[in-house]
């Protein structure tokens, strides 16, 4: 079961809220989402806030056996902002690093997710932004701010898979069998998201994923990098050593469509089972029917309302409500939308760690977009434990 816990800091100006689940002799997750209440201050007040924040939870809530496997920082202006993210973030311990430009809807300047495990080593560094670490049969590899620069988004979305395919090698494993979750932070993504698009299914093509396979799990969502050349961020999950069955995917066909009917090339959420846990990550998700219409054009309101029903509608496949839900990042295009939505979550998701930032979503008409990770005990002794 999924607890949930609300920190105030005020000498940092900063609120917490943590979601935890726990196992008897498992490896325990820790999802940290963290505000700044410093709007009137600068970028690096703020930021020092959040991390002496972050220290006070790691150090006398979590204690020293909880390492962060990755951190995402949204900022509000990456090109003025990321220098002193990359100078401060190496005050922690070693994880993946996620930087992008989504600029929270609270005011602040910058809010940050951890996400942490309570039992694992110490995430090694592999390059290219991977952090990896072995317990039990798996080895975990999260990778963070993957960019290049040069070309168009199609160009560069093929060069950032080609690269990811081509580190995964080098540990024996492949994005067909192996990658979990992808994210994919499109600069202007009106005008660049088509080519991200092409480059994917491209891509997927050519390492053997079809629509007769399957794709994977993945958010393609409007975010910038401090370089103007860059115009496609990537991050990712893999894990290696899971057994046939281990991994499976969410469909939900009574409220949502396939993807590739639309021409895009990712599942709408992906189901991991272990002994002891499953864990299920789901997809960038909108007001959207089963034939692939945007429902509710134009009102905020309910498309917030269809999009919980249709992640609703993913969850209980594998039998998860929202109940286990440990994180919720919240996308939304407008802001004379976010008091609306604000009062929604804050209603129906008290404690809950969420963030809601700006980033478009892939298609206008869609005014908001969520993704969530959630998580519940099960048995099953065939199946190695996380």
């Amino acid at each position: 079961m999924v607890q949930y816990n609300l920190y105030t800091y005020p000498d940092f100006g900063v609120n917490a809220e943590l979601s935890t689940f726990k196992t008897e002799n498992g490896i325990n997750e820790h999802n940290l989402m963290l505000h700044s209440t410093r709007c009137g201050c600068s970028f690096r007040e703020q930021l020092e806030g959040l991390h002496q924040a972050l220290h006070e939870i790691e150090n006398n809530l979590l204690g020293s056996h909880a390492h962060a496997v990755i951190k995402r920082y949204f900022l509000s202006d990456a090109a003025n902002q990321t220098a002193a993210v990359e100078e401060l973030v190496t005050e922690f311990s070693p994880c993946a690093v996620s930087i992008v430009q989504q600029p929270p809807f609270d005011g602040s300047k910058v809010a940050l997710w951890v996400y942490l495990q309570e039992g694992i080593p110490v995430p090694q560094r592999n390059g290219n932004g991977t952090f990896s670490y072995k317990h039990n049969d798996c080895t975990h590899y999260w990778t963070g701010y993957r960019h290049t620069s040069g070309g168009n988004s199609e160009q560069q979305t093929r060069a950032l898979l080609e690269g990811y395919e081509e580190d995964l090698e080098l540990h024996k494993c492949h994005i067909a069998g192996n990658c979990v979750r992808t994210w994919f932070f499109v600069r202007d993504v009106d005008t660049n998201y088509a080519g991200v698009v092409r480059g994917r299914r491209d891509n997927f093509e050519e390492v053997g994923l079809t629509q007769d396979t399957h794709y994977i799990a993945s958010t393609g969502i409007q975010g910038s990098h401090a370089e103007g050349g860059v115009k496609v961020l990537f991050d990712a999950y893999a894990v290696k050593g899971l057994k046939k069955g281990q991994m499976s995917y969410l469909y939900a066909p009574t409220h949502l469509n396939p993807t590739y009917e639309y021409g895009v090339t990712f599942e709408r959420g992906v189901c991991m089972e272990y002994g002891d846990r499953r864990q299920l990550f789901i997809s960038g998700t909108a007001s959207i029917d089963n034939h692939g219409n945007v429902l509710h054009v134009g009102d905020i309101r309910n498309q917030t309302l269809r999009m919980w029903e249709n992640v609703s509608a993913l969850l209980a496949e594998r039998e998860h409500t929202f109940d286990d839900v440990a994180q919720m990042i919240v996308y939304l295009r407008d802001l004379a939308d976010y008091q609306i939505v604000s009062e929604l979550y804050k209603k129906r998701f008290p404690g809950k760690p969420y963030v809601i930032v700006h980033a478009p979503v892939c298609r206008p008409g869609w005014l908001v977009e969520m993704e969530c990770m959630a998580v519940k005990s099960i048995s099953s002794p065939t199946l190695p434990q996380f």
